[in-house]
């Protein structure tokens, strides 16, 4: 397979994990502030002042802050809003992630279905259409909930229709390393702000909505409870979204899916062979260092060093597939 080929593929799958992640978590957020603003009519403008601006979690957890910071500075509500999702000027936005990925499906028509074609071309003309100024005609929870049902038809359509080949193992290894890093950041968000193992009733009365809407965020709230039950603390969350060996959003699921679909590329030029071994050999080392954590590594982990360093290790795979697979120079973050 051209390198070219396998990077557009690679990027497909990487958008559209990181379009559906942007639209669950900026989803679940909106609501949260939405309680919180609710909550506080009667709170003093100061108070207000600190809710609004939790809205910068939600560029923390997609790891733009500098970015966004030089362009708004400010984190207002309407401002992370249109930079998560419309502004084109933003290398990470939804709109730009859609667009990006149908103008990959676009180069590899000949080999992929004409399904997906279908489903990506009619996502990115009505999302195209949009503009910040709908959030006060329509809901924003339908919005975010149409997205999530475009992306999931496209990967319904992938896991249906596409054979077992190197361009289906491609997009899946693009999009189960994408999920690998969007879960991480969002442990980072869980350490950094303000939800270190709080154990007085009235700390954690005041720090669970936020913790439910990290788990609802990755659509694991369910999942968590039938394991945790009520004991909705920052540490079991952590330990559940990196270590739980079958809700398919953990660090552990997407690492060990990542491995497989690496070893599901077949490649017949032996100096590829050999760059394809060294690539599944780092993943087989990140998945050795995840089984060997226990949860007390975890919990005594108060400033998030260890998913910091999973985090690392993570974006280093990237810049591995990419020397892989890739032409130097022409992968595409």
């Amino acid at each position: 397979m051209m390198s070219r080929n396998a990077e557009a593929l690679f990027w497909i799958g990487r958008y559209m994990e990181r379009a559906e992640n942007h639209a669950r978590l900026i989803d679940v957020h909106y609501h949260l502030q939405t309680e919180d603003l609710q909550g506080l009519q009667l709170a003093g403008q100061e108070e207000k002042t600190e809710t609004l601006c939790k809205w910068g979690r939600i560029v923390d957890a997609l790891g733009s802050r500098a970015a966004y910071e030089q362009q708004y500075g400010a984190f207002t509500e309407q401002d992370v809003v249109h930079y998560v999702t419309l502004d084109r000027d933003n290398a990470n936005s939804l709109v730009t992630c859609v667009n990006h990925a149908r103008g990959n499906v676009r180069s590899m028509r000949e080999k992929l279905p004409s399904e997906l074609w279908d489903a990506i071309n009619g996502f990115y003309l009505w999302l195209r259409e949009k503009q910040s100024s709908d959030w006060g005609r329509e809901s924003p929870h339908q919005f975010f909930g149409r997205i999530k049902e475009w992306t999931a038809l496209f990967n319904g359509i992938c896991q249906s229709v596409m054979p077992r080949e190197n361009e289906w193992h491609f997009i899946e290894c693009g999009r189960y390393l994408e999920r690998t890093e969007n879960t991480l950041r969002i442990m980072q968000s869980v350490r950094t702000n303000g939800t270190r193992n709080a154990e007085p009733p009235e700390e954690m009365e005041e720090i669970y909505p936020f913790l439910q809407a990290v788990l609802r965020s990755v659509s694991g709230y369910q999942a968590f409870r039938r394991y945790y039950a009520d004991g909705v603390l920052p540490d079991a969350i952590v330990e559940f979204l990196v270590l739980n060996t079958v809700f398919p959003r953990s660090v552990h699921f997407a690492l060990h899916e990542l491995d497989a679909h690496l070893r599901g590329i077949d490649l017949q030029e032996k100096q590829m062979r050999v760059a394809h071994d060294r690539i599944i050999r780092q993943v087989g080392k990140l998945k050795a260092e995840l089984a060997c954590l226990e949860r007390e590594d975890l919990t005594l982990d108060p400033d998030g060093k260890v998913t910091g360093n999973l985090l690392q290790a993570a974006q280093q795979l990237g810049v591995t597939f990419a020397h892989t697979f890739f032409r130097i120079g022409e992968a595409t973050a």
